[in-house]
This record gives C-alpha cells, structure tokens and sequence, in this order.
C-alpha cells in the first residue's frame, strides 16, 4: 500500500457488452490475477448454483468461484454472463444429465417408430 493512501486499493472493473447479445456483462477481477465476465446486477442464492459456477464477490472487489457443498443457505454469488446469454448454447452443466437427455430422446424415437410389419407367409417347419 502507498504511502498516500487512506485505505486498501479496489481493483477497477467495469462493464463491457457481449459480443453475442449484445447486452452489458460485468468485467470482475479473479482470485487468480485474472478477469471473470459476470451477468451484472444479479446475486442468487449459492445452493441453486452448481458448484464449479458460483463467484462469491470478496471485500476488496475480486471474486473466486465457492465450491463448498453444500453452500451457507444465505450466501449469495454471481454467475458467468454466458450461463445467462440468450445467443449461446447453455454449457453442460450436469454431463450425467446430458447423458439421460440423450438416452431419453433415443428412447422416445423407438417408442414412436412403427411396429415392423406382419410376415404374410408362415414360416417353414424346420423341424
């Protein structure tokens, strides 16, 4: 800290825009001396967050991900603007639920297939 200084020094964010949608996202410096684009304005309950996706906002202004499970009922954190961008993809968040979508939807497609259709003739006695 300097000398001049009357407290500790904030790191400097700001606000950039999503080169998808267009719409503002929060640029958060990291624990780890690196930037985080957050959805601005916006604090959800920890325990409705994966794990790997929480940013819990620190005092001095950085953020670092929460992995603790099961999270505080009453922590708060933030999440990475491209979970809530609408021109994007959502990311595979649970693979294993990927996984049952995929089956479901392969199921679903047998499901509705055609029954194969009658022999007319019988088949000859081989025995």
């Amino acid at each position: 800290m300097g000398l001049g200084e009357e407290g500790p020094r904030r790191l400097h964010s700001g606000q950039s825009y999503c080169h998808y949608c267009g719409l503002a996202q929060d640029r958060v410096a990291t624990l780890e001396q690196d930037w985080v684009l957050l959805e601005p304005d916006m604090s959800l309950p920890a325990h409705t967050v994966p794990a790997e996706h929480r940013w819990i906002e620190l005092s001095d202004g950085r953020v670092a991900l929460y992995g603790v499970c099961p999270p505080d009922p009453y922590q708060r954190c933030r999440i990475e603007h491209r979970l809530a961008c609408s021109a994007r993809p959502l990311p595979d968040l649970w693979p294993w639920l990927t996984t049952l979508r995929g089956e479901n939807a392969r199921r679903a497609e047998r499901q509705a297939a055609p029954e194969p259709p009658e022999l007319l003739e019988p088949w000859p006695n081989a025995g």
